[in-house]
């Protein structure tokens, strides 16, 4: 007899041999005796569920680091006892399969922080982003997207609004294909040295044309040339718009080779590493490898937008 069958077997002579005794006998009459053997089973879920309720993972706030600015929150896990045992009651076992979790929100989210700019997604999540910044060019586009779709990829594209405004079907096809779409301003200036009402032009005139041509309204903001100022910050702010930079980047417009392309970024990936590209050669080149890479260290890639909020990884995917 295997093991297994052999501890159930030994199991059901306990539970017949309980159930032969006068106490128990007792209790059977009262109950019946699939009720009284449920409620063995349930004396042992109980201990199950204590031992998992130890496992509980606190949530992680949002806080200003002093480095990286703005770093989101990170829900935690908590048991849902009263669930788990009404799930485990119908199957009529416990099954680890059927433990429930709920998410915990943190008491405070990134949104609570004000306006800050955000370089990377909370330390404690293993998810990263492919975030790419149109301004120029299209060749190579086609055979991003392509990669992107081959390996199940979301990404996050920032367009400028003079290319939307010359290219709004090329935006609309990136928008068709699943992907996030953010707003990289206008005439990609250094946004530090315009004025307030210059800011806040390009800001809105880039939305209102990738809303024309896509529908959508981008609610993420990436300064050209990741250049900002605290007024910058505070403009796109005020239209409900978080300002995007980035953790590790590819500096593909100098035209690396691609083991240079993926020498820049590799040491930088890890947890929360929101990854900088444009659509050139050396990124159509290098972003199989970099995807490839990326699941080999068990990191799920998603939307800036998912790699920035609180939610579990579990439940973006």
């Amino acid at each position: 007899m295997k093991p297994r069958a052999l501890i159930g077997f030994i199991l059901f002579l306990g539970i017949v041999v309980m159930i032969n005794s006068k106490p128990v006998n007792e209790y059977i009459s009262s109950m019946g005796t699939k009720g009284a053997i449920l409620a063995f089973m349930q004396n042992d879920w109980d201990s199950q569920i204590e031992f998992l309720k130890k496992k509980n993972i606190p949530p992680i706030n949002a806080r200003v680091d002093r480095v990286w600015k703005g770093i989101p929150g990170y829900n935690g896990l908590m048991l849902d006892v009263d669930g788990t045992k009404d799930r485990m009651k119908k199957e009529g076992k416990w099954d680890n399969r059927y433990v429930i979790y709920q998410e915990i929100p943190p008491q405070v989210q990134i949104e609570q922080l004000g306006a800050v700019p955000i370089y990377r997604g909370n330390p404690a999540k293993p998810m990263v982003s492919i975030m790419i910044n149109v301004a120029w060019g299209n060749e190579y586009l086609p055979s991003i997207l392509e990669t992107l779709k081959n390996n199940n990829v979301k990404a996050t594209f920032f367009l400028d609004g003079s290319w939307t405004r010359k290219f709004p079907e090329e935006a609309k096809k990136i928008v068709m294909e699943g992907h996030e779409i953010g707003n990289h301003a206008y005439t990609h200036p250094a946004m530090s040295t315009l004025s307030n009402g210059r800011i806040e032009q390009e800001i809105l005139r880039t939305n209102d044309i990738i809303q024309k041509a896509t529908g959508i309204e981008p609610a993420l903001f990436a300064p050209p040339s990741g250049d900002f100022d605290d007024r910058t910050v505070n403009i796109a702010f005020r239209y409900h718009m978080k300002t995007i930079l980035w953790t590790a980047d590819t500096v593909d417009w100098r035209k690396p080779t691609p083991a240079q392309w993926l020498s820049n970024v590799r040491n930088k990936i890890g947890n929360g590493t929101l990854i900088l590209m444009h659509p050139t050669e050396s990124t159509a080149q290098s972003l199989p490898s970099l995807i490839k890479e990326i699941k080999q260290r068990n990191l799920t890639i998603g939307t800036v937008s998912q790699t920035i909020s609180s939610s579990r990884v579990q439940l973006v995917e």
